[in-house]
């Protein structure tokens, strides 16, 4: 039987394992945490566990598809929240615009708050965004690692059909093309973050997240983000796999130029092929440092400032809100070109009772606050008075908004510098490399290093994010057994 070692039990070694186990090949997880999850993780505060990485959940059938192939479903190890209204955006001339999982709902909001003008920009630049995504999706999501050479190859058809993917206009300029909303134009910039771009250099392309989330739907859990991933444990574990946890791997051995297995403090795991759930940059230069290629010099994606926050349960929340500062483009003129905490950041609230139905304290939440971060220099400086700052800017905004009160107390902070202790030649970087170039895509790490040795994590093809970091380990799976059967 073969035999196949995950390096690493985030979201893309866990979609790996099972890929690789519903094939029939004998899987060990080894994971250096003494939990799986990566960076959707969970700690426990006061009794109560709070999920601090991703708050919500888009394209569920990726993952319903994984459990399917493992025997089970979705709706079987989790239950879906679709919360009301998902998103309150608060803006700083006192506008505040509610989003919700029907996108007619949706449409009904932004006509009500904005106007008649503002609803008809809205609905037409979702099907602009939802263009964008059933053209580029086959290719630059579900498909392998895309190449130049293969997009060339598929003929002037397919080259044709890029075009309607806008790859070559800048994101935050498709926007203002299409919408004359100035409250819109910043809803819609905004989801260049989620994979820690910069909309103003962005490609258009990443307009498609807008359908994603508003046209797809952005759903919570019950009980929190963690679920899944207990879920995705558990189906990997009736399908044989074994877990290794808190065993941190060392390299990756090879015999010749064949793989053999990886070593840990305990010795030497053997196995027939490795996938690598790593940043790309970690399995390069510290894992397998005698091999070529590796990722690109591409700038690293944005990190983040968070916080876990005891707060009375309160109605001026959304599941989500978002409170923007006075100019919201300004925060990415500090994270980008100045490489500074931006000094009036956008502040992000996942209240998780209302979002995944968390039983918190008596009469007290469990509040999620996030703001946008640089990530580290190529030193990993430290920066703690920077992180003070931010930390202090981004609560206090939220208790002068209402959003928290005074007396709310603090219970857990993550800085970007603690990421960077964490993951691995990461900077921080929540998403690996920023795609703020129309190359991004074909610069990704792709899934297959070499025969024997694969990657599946956020930093590789197709990116980060909860179903992006599954599919990609669906991916070096896929990679892998092809070359097993080749």
């Amino acid at each position: 039987m073969t035999s196949a070692v995950v390096v690493g039990a985030g979201i893309g070694g866990l979609s790996a394992a099972i890929s690789l186990a519903c094939s029939g090949v004998s899987v060990t997880v080894v994971e250096a945490s003494e939990r799986a999850g990566g960076k959707a993780d969970t700690v426990e505060l006061e009794g109560v566990a709070v999920d601090t990485g991703p708050s919500v959940l888009t394209m569920p059938d990726v993952f319903d598809e994984l459990f399917r192939a493992a025997g089970t479903s979705l709706a079987a190890e989790v239950t879906l929240t679709r919360p009301e209204p998902a998103f309150r955006y608060v803006y700083p001339d006192g506008v505040k615009l509610d989003v919700f999982h029907e996108l007619e709902a949706t449409v009904e909001s932004v006509r009500a708050t904005l106007g008649a003008e503002a609803a008809r920009d809205f609905s037409a630049f979702l099907a602009y965004s939802e263009v964008i995504w059933t053209t580029a999706s086959p290719e630059f999501v579900y498909g392998p690692s895309p190449t130049l050479g293969q997009l060339v190859m598929k003929g002037p058809r397919a080259l044709a059909a890029m075009t309607k993917i806008d790859g070559l206009s800048r994101m935050l300029g498709a926007i203002e093309r299409r919408v004359r909303s100035s409250h819109l134009r910043w809803l819609f910039a905004r989801y260049a973050t989620y994979n820690g771009s910069d909309p103003r250099v962005a490609p258009a392309t990443l307009n498609c997240i807008a359908h994603v989330e508003l046209g797809l739907g952005g759903f919570g859990i019950k009980g929190g983000m963690h679920e899944l991933v207990r879920a995705l444990v558990r189906a990997a574990e009736r399908r044989g796999v074994t877990f290794r946890l808190g065993e941190p791997v060392r390299e990756v051995v090879f015999a010749g130029k064949r793989i053999a297995g990886v070593r840990t403090d305990s010795g030497t795991l053997e196995a027939d092929l490795v996938v690598a759930n790593a940043e790309a940059a970690h399995l390069y230069r510290d894992l397998a440092p005698t091999l070529r290629g590796g990722p690109s010099d591409e700038p690293p994606s944005t990190s983040g400032w968070n916080a876990i926050v005891r707060s009375r349960a309160s109605e001026a929340r959304a599941a989500h809100t978002v409170l923007f500062p006075d100019d919201y483009l300004d925060e990415f003129r500090d994270m980008f070109d100045r490489k500074v905490a931006p000094r009036s950041p956008t502040v992000y609230l996942c209240d998780q009772a209302r979002c995944h139905e968390v039983s918190g304290w008596s009469g007290d939440v469990p509040v999620f606050v996030m703001a946008n971060a640089p990530a580290l220099g190529r030193d990993d400086e430290e920066r703690p008075e920077e992180w003070a700052a931010l930390a202090r800017e981004v609560l206090g905004r939220a208790q002068r908004s209402g959003l928290l009160q005074t007396d709310a107390k603090v219970l857990w902070q993550r800085t970007p510098a603690d990421l960077a202790r964490r993951f691995p030649r990461s900077r921080g970087s929540l998403y690996g490399a920023a795609s703020n170039s129309s190359m991004a895509a074909f610069k990704r790490p792709s899934n297959r290093v070499r025969e024997g040795l694969y990657l599946a994590s956020g930093s590789a093809h197709p990116g980060g994010g909860l179903p992006l970091a599954a599919l990609s380990g669906r991916a070096a799976a896929r990679a892998a057994l092809e070359d097993r059967r080749a």
